[in-house]
């Protein structure tokens, strides 16, 4: 293909597109820049079928390339970009999740999506940039798909004290998103969206509401200039063999399951669902097997398909018919709850949330500001002070497996729960820590990322965190009819409800609005009217929730508990630093070493003293306050003779600070001889006569009725 370029204004800033130069090998590929943000995306699919595959084999890969912002990696022995950052990870999961439900479930042939960061401007982020360059990578590639699709991100600026005065403002700057109350990720088809990423500082739905409609008109306009760069180079997409049930078949499976399904969907409690439905599938597999004498395991495969589609139908008739959900709770119903705070002797703070068969073990641990986590990526570096991880180990759904470290759902479930309770945490000046919270799920059985948040708040607020407001979250379904018209919005879902329903939509706040969002879809999209419905259904799950969360703390207790370090705050003059650390740290290693407590210093002259001890913790600020002391006239101090000279003695009155004591200065009498009244490492009350202009102090031991001075002669 020639090279061809299209450019089009959008948001105030230059969008270009590039085809036909880069990754000719690849299916497709396109080369999107964005003010000076470029990003490369690649599609490529494998000709060949995978073999005893049941799901589409779909990757996704978001890569960011330090050498974009002009970077070399900071270790001293790695260079070469590792492992993606959990940023990286975050983004690379929303591009996924708007271009998954896009495609064809039934293809098996693998699919790799590769979106390379390859220019940041430290303005433009590439995350919005790259569903655009993945959707026209699909689009103009000779691979099936439904596209094309759009993001953008909305934020929110500032005009004054009222919400009302406030505009949104389409892909905002790094800048204005930092300034700005509402960060959300918008994506979907020109008519509906199936993805969204938000966090906000406690906004009502309504704006909520507003700020998505804004990112949908956006779209729109993406979508439009898209559509004319496909018409241009009219891709023809390939037949791929998509292996289907035949009608014979179809009808034996029909007849072999008649009412078994609603027996088997319809139990309260999800092991005794999971072992009628793991019983039925075997029974199914088994008929197949013993009826059927050619292609048999095609047919089973086929067979187990048609099995999932029968019980994705018979949940959707259950519900958008009968309003009968699989545990038989009302469609707005929340799970039993139950909290506990407190649950653990020797954490900072700790929390226990169940919901259902979901349970979140929620611990944080407070450290010093020198605890805080460096972050070194496209972005400048760094550093973070609340971090929230997230663990989901296997025994948690009844399952064994390896414990190997956090994948990308894990890393993803964290980063929403972070990003909802960083809107609540005080800020530094008030609360000084570095905070750590660790969700544990221990069982789970729908929206574990949810019960994070609950349990996280709890634990916060044990630890005796003042957060600006409790925070909890739910998870809201959808069962919608195949022309879209009926639909019915599901609270608390679980099991079946995630697994076959055509919405995931996570919303988390407190009781003042929501501070965080994540939806992602199985159909083309959703409408503002599904969503005002979700978002108003969820908050009064979320109300229900905080109110057993109050049962248990409903304010973060007035004392840190006594494992948790104290942090002793001091302000000295930044030039004074110096004086604080030392020659190559001799000083502050000296203060450590004899009082084990942990020091840290900020160029403003800021200093955290941090100390299990308060005692240690004390004796080091009187350390540093001595160090620091600026010294001013007609104060009093006993001081150390250090050396003598012919005409006076100097005297160490504070650490590392010295000043003349004139030998006119030494005694209310004539002296002859400095050492006839003081002699080396003698202790002495002076008082300081005057600093002249160079800085130098002179003291005096005259006046002061401490000094036993010998017999005038």
């Amino acid at each position: 293909m020639d090279k061809k370029i299209f450019t089009r204004d959008f948001g105030g800033r230059a969008l270009r597109v590039e085809v036909g130069e880069l990754a000719q090998q690849a299916n497709g590929s396109v080369l999107v820049t964005y003010g000076d943000s470029t990003v490369l995306a690649t599609a490529v699919l494998n000709p060949k079928t995978k073999e005893r595959c049941d799901y589409l084999p779909l990757t996704v890969d978001y890569e960011e390339k330090l050498y974009a912002a002009g970077k070399i990696k900071g270790s001293r022995f790695i260079k070469r970009e590792g492992r993606a950052q959990d940023s990286a990870i975050t983004k690379g999961r929303f591009i996924d999740r708007t271009l998954r439900p896009r495609f064809n479930q039934a293809i098996r042939n693998e699919i790799q999506v590769a979106i390379t960061v390859l220019s940041y401007d430290k303005a433009n982020d590439t995350d919005v940039l790259g569903i655009l360059a993945a959707s026209l990578a699909l689009s103009i590639s000779d691979i099936p798909w439904d596209g094309p699709v759009a993001g953008v991100r909305v934020g929110r600026a500032q005009l004054g004290v009222g919400r009302q005065d406030s505009q949104f403002i389409i892909n905002p700057t790094f800048e204005e998103r930092v300034a700005g109350d509402l960060e959300i990720v918008v994506a979907g088809t020109a008519q509906k969206i199936n993805m969204m990423e938000a966090g906000a500082k406690e906004l009502p739905e309504e704006e909520m509401l507003a700020a998505i409609a804004a990112g949908q008109k956006a779209n729109e306009e993406l979508i439009t200039f898209q559509n004319e760069i496909i018409a241009e180079l009219k891709p023809q997409k390939k037949q791929l063999e998509i292996k289907s049930i035949s009608a014979e078949l179809k009808n034996k499976v029909g007849k072999f399951l008649e009412d078994k399904l609603d027996e088997a969907i319809f139990a309260k409690e999800k092991h005794t669902r999971q072992n009628r439905l793991g019983q039925l599938h075997y029974d199914l597999v088994k008929f197949i097997r013993e009826s059927e004498t050619e292609e048999v395991d095609d047919k089973v495969s086929l067979a187990a398909s048609f099995f999932e589609e029968r019980i994705d139908a018979t949940v959707h008739t259950n519900i958008l018919k009968n309003e009968r959900r699989p545990d038989n709770r009302k469609l707005n119903e929340v799970r039993e709850l139950s909290c506990r705070v407190g649950v653990l002797a020797r954490t900072h703070g700790s929390a226990l949330f169940n919901r259902g068969n979901t349970q979140a073990l929620a611990t944080v641990t407070l450290g010093s500001p020198g605890d805080k986590q460096i972050i070194d990526g496209l972005e400048e570096e760094y550093k973070k002070r609340f971090i929230h991880h997230y663990n989901f180990p296997p025994f948690s759904v009844g399952e064994t497996g390896g414990f190997r470290g956090p994948g990308r759902r894990e890393i993803g479930h964290g980063a929403l729960a972070e990003r909802v309770l960083m809107q609540l945490i005080p800020d530094e000046k008030d609360f000084p820590y570095t905070i750590r919270v660790v969700s544990e799920i221990l069982s789970s059985n729908g929206s574990s990322s949810m019960a994070s948040v609950c349990g996280s708040s709890l634990a916060l607020m044990d630890a005796g965190v003042p957060i600006k407001s409790p925070a909890a979250g739910i998870a809201m379904g959808l069962m919608i009819d195949t022309d879209g018209k009926k639909y019915k919005v599901l609270t608390d879902i679980q099991g079946p409800e995630d697994h076959h329903g055509d919405m995931d939509c996570k919303i988390a706040g407190t009781a003042q609005g929501v501070c965080g969002l994540q939806m992602d879809v199985k159909i083309e999209g959703v409408d503002l009217n599904i969503l005002r419905d979700t978002l108003a259904q969820a908050k009064e799950a979320r109300l229900h929730i905080l109110q057993c969360m109050n049962n248990a703390i409903a304010t973060a207790r007035p004392n840190l508990s006594p494992f948790a370090p104290r942090i002793i705050t001091i302000q000295i003059n930044p030039d004074k630093i110096r004086d604080v650390i030392g020659p190559g740290g001799k000083v502050i290693n000296e203060i450590t070493a004899q009082t084990g407590v942990k020091i840290d210093i900020e160029d403003s002259g800021l200093i955290f003293v941090t100390s299990i001890d308060e005692a240690s913790a004390q004796k080091a600020v009187e350390w540093i306050k001595n160090l620091t002391h600026e010294v001013t006239a007609g104060e009093i101090y006993q001081g150390k003779v250090t050396r003598l000279i012919n005409f006076g003695a100097f005297v160490e009155i504070l650490p590392g600070q010295e000043g003349l004591v004139h030998i006119s200065e030494l005694a209310p009498f004539r002296v002859e001889r400095v050492d006839d009244i003081v002699k080396v490492g003698d202790s002495v009350t002076v008082k300081v006569k005057n600093i002249d202009d160079m800085g130098r102090i002179n003291l005096t031991m005259r006046n002061t009725q401490k000094n036993n001075f010998p017999e005038n002669q």
